[in-house]
Parts: C-alpha cells; structure tokens; sequence
C-alpha cells in the first residue's frame, strides 16, 4: 500500500465543475487532497462540491478579473496546486471573426492564467504548483485557427517565463488533444459518434484520450517536485496520425 501523493494538500480547481477540471479534483481527492472547486454553473457546481466533499467553492466567471481577485484574496493560506481549465476553443476564418468573441477566448487563455500567476504569490507555497491546460490542435496552419494557433503557440512560452518569474513555484502546461468531455460532445453535436470511432481507428493509442487520462498526467505534476516551466503533450498519438 503506498502513501497517498497529495495527502493533505489543498488543490484549486478554476473549472472544477465538469470535464478535466472535475476528473482531476476526484484524483486529488483519492490521493489525499482537499479540493477548492470554481465554475460558472452554480447548479452543476454545487453537484461537484457535495460529491467530493469539497473544501469550498464559488461560483464565477473566472474572467471577471475583478472577482477572480477577490476569489484568491479569501483563499485560506497556504494552497498547494492551481489547476486552470477554464476556456473553450475559438474557430472563425479572417472574414468571420468576431472580435469582442475573439477578444474573450484572449482573455480565457492567455490573460487569465497570467491574472492567477499574479494571485498565486504569497497564496500557493513553495514547490506547490500553477497547471495551466491548453492544446494541440491547432499547431498545424490551417485556414479558421489564426486565432488559436496564436494561443496554442504562446501558452508555453508563457508557462516558461512565469516558472523563473514564480520560481520556486512550480509552473507547466498540459497539451491536450481532443479529450471525450462534455464540451467536446457540445462542439460536435450529432458528429461526436463519427469522431470518436475515427480516432478509435487513427490514434496509435487505438482509443480516445478520456478526462481520466488527463486528469492522471495533472496529479502526477503536482507530486512530481523536479518538473517545471515545460509542456506536456497528452493526445494518444494523435499529432503523429495527423497528415
């Protein structure tokens, strides 16, 4: 029987309430961890709190700078790990953009992880751990995603500077691809079936990469003292399969 990797450690989930965000506080909370849990959805929120137990929780809009201030300002101290899963993705050819649109996928992605990184000093402890989650699909150039590939490629030089900047807080960026969650099945629609059984079929993996999955690879960063400042790419494969 080993020890639990997070006993008795405090871990804030910003997206807590559904998806990886969810999957990764029910890990934490198997491997010993308190969890604070935050989503935009008070009612699935409260699901979340009441199945795990969960230490607090607020329900907000992680981009209303404002409140995410306060949310850190009252946060019992110390913490010991931030995970970030808040944003969806945004695809719009050159003509089609919509910028205020465009404008909050920014701020999702790029503006609030560096709103946390300010928050975490002096809440998060020393070794403790920022884990931001972004992606990979849009690496490769292709017409509608100037705006996510601009994002895909900033997050990790991001996440380099802020691991000196925060040092000796820990920082680093989980990749994923495409990951069966509920916000997948909302983005695809009836196309879900279709996209599920190509990948069964293309990954090397031979199977979709589950919340689960990620869910295994944030725990282990945040037990894993020696890492940070780097990306780590979890998508079974599928970048090799590609093209």
């Amino acid at each position: 029987m080993r020890e639990p990797q997070l006993l008795g450690q405090r871990v804030v989930l910003i997206g807590g309430s559904a998806g990886i965000g969810l999957a990764t506080a029910r890990l934490a909370r198997a491997e010993g961890a308190d969890v604070i849990l935050t989503g935009r959805d008070p009612d699935r929120l409260e699901r979340a709190a009441r199945e795990l137990d969960a230490l607090s929780h607020k329900a907000f809009d992680a981009t209303d700078f404002a409140r995410l201030d306060e949310f850190f300002a009252d946060l019992p101290t110390p913490v010991d790990h931030v995970l970030v899963t808040a944003g969806g993705p945004y695809y719009a050819p050159l003509a089609d953009i919509d910028f205020k649109q465009a404008q909050h996928i920014v701020d999702q992605h790029l503006l609030l992880p560096l709103h946390i990184a300010r928050n975490a000093v002096g809440k998060v402890r020393p070794s403790g751990t920022l884990l931001f989650v972004g992606g990979t699909n849009a690496r490769r150039p292709q017409a509608g995603l100037a705006v996510m590939s601009a994002l895909t490629a900033a997050l990790p030089a991001m996440t380099a500077n802020l691991a000196l900047e925060l040092a000796p807080i820990r920082v680093n960026l989980i990749a994923a691809g495409f990951v069966d969650t509920p916000l997948s099945a909302a983005l695809l629609g009836d196309q879900l079936d279709h996209r599920r059984d190509q990948l069964r079929a293309t990954l090397p993996i031979r199977r979709v990469v589950e919340a689960s999955d990620v869910a295994a690879l944030a725990v282990h960063l945040m037990a894993n003292t020696a890492l940070t400042g780097a990306t780590y790419d979890i998508d079974g494969g599928q970048q090799l399969a590609a093209g």
